[in-house]
């Protein structure tokens, strides 16, 4: 797993990346796979859901997901709930200890956050639609309803594609040019004419700096170049695969 200093500084904050090594899936989704809706086996995935809580300290009841549907729709948590019962949206936020919220991604990028004075802490879902539509700053807005302040969060974007690896139609780019011109910046023209390459997780740091967060950190990795350590959604595509895993990325308030 993953960790970034800029989380590690705060004792009653656990959190990681995981990579997809150390589980117990097979075949595509080898091995650490904690997607329900990846089509690998559930008792599989199940296990290894609870091998991530492990490595957290926590109980695998503990550990919430929701139902990502790349929108800008943030969920306040309170209490764990089943799987079936997962709502819909592509952040959570949650005062109470002892609680980790999930994000799964498979070239998405996961985005963590936490104040520690208020002992808030948050997690999104990065995808270019939900990037481009605000969950950053609607998880930034939960996160202050439950008294957290905005001049304190500190936000990290975990392993996801990089801009080498994640090209893009002509028509990609005017959406976000239309939102904010600034960024044009994140396009780089790429090999096949009228085609670019976009810069997701830089995107996601202007638009945490454009909400106001100048504590921020990455993880320098690319989920599509790496096979061996992230699932990749792009990379299965592009080999013909029919499946891939989800990667999942957690953060807690300790008890």
């Amino acid at each position: 797993m993953i960790t970034l200093d800029l989380l590690n500084r705060d004792s009653g904050i656990r959190h990681a990346f995981f990579t997809r090594r150390g589980g117990v899936s097979g075949g595509l989704f080898e091995s650490l796979n904690c997607g329900f809706g990846s089509g690998d086996a559930a008792d599989s995935v199940a296990l290894n859901r609870g091998i991530a809580m492990e490595r957290l300290g926590l109980s695998p009841d503990r550990l919430v997901t929701c139902y990502q549907v790349h929108s800008a729709t943030v969920i306040t948590v309170d209490k764990p709930w089943s799987r079936d019962a997962a709502p819909r949206g592509d952040g959570l936020v949650t005062g109470v200890c002892g609680i980790a919220l999930g994000i799964l991604t498979a070239d998405c990028a996961p985005i963590l956050f936490e104040d520690a004075g208020a002992k808030v802490i948050g997690a999104a879902h990065g995808g270019w639609r939900g990037a481009l539509g605000g969950i950053v700053e609607a998880t930034l807005d939960r996160m202050e309803a439950l008294g957290a302040k905005r001049a304190r969060i500190r936000a990290a974007i975990g392993p996801c594609i990089a801009r080498c690896s994640y090209e893009v139609g002509p028509e990609f780019p005017q959406q976000f040019l239309a939102e904010d011109a600034g960024s044009a910046a994140y396009f780089a023209p790429a090999m096949r004419t009228g085609h670019f390459r976009f810069d997701l997780p830089g995107y996601i740091e202007r638009r945490l700096g454009r909400a106001g967060i100048v504590t921020i950190a990455r993880a320098v990795h690319d989920t599509v170049a790496e096979d061996q350590r992230f699932f990749s959604y792009r990379r299965a595509c592009l080999q013909g695969e029919r499946a891939y895993g989800r990667a999942l990325s957690a953060i807690a308030l300790r008890d």
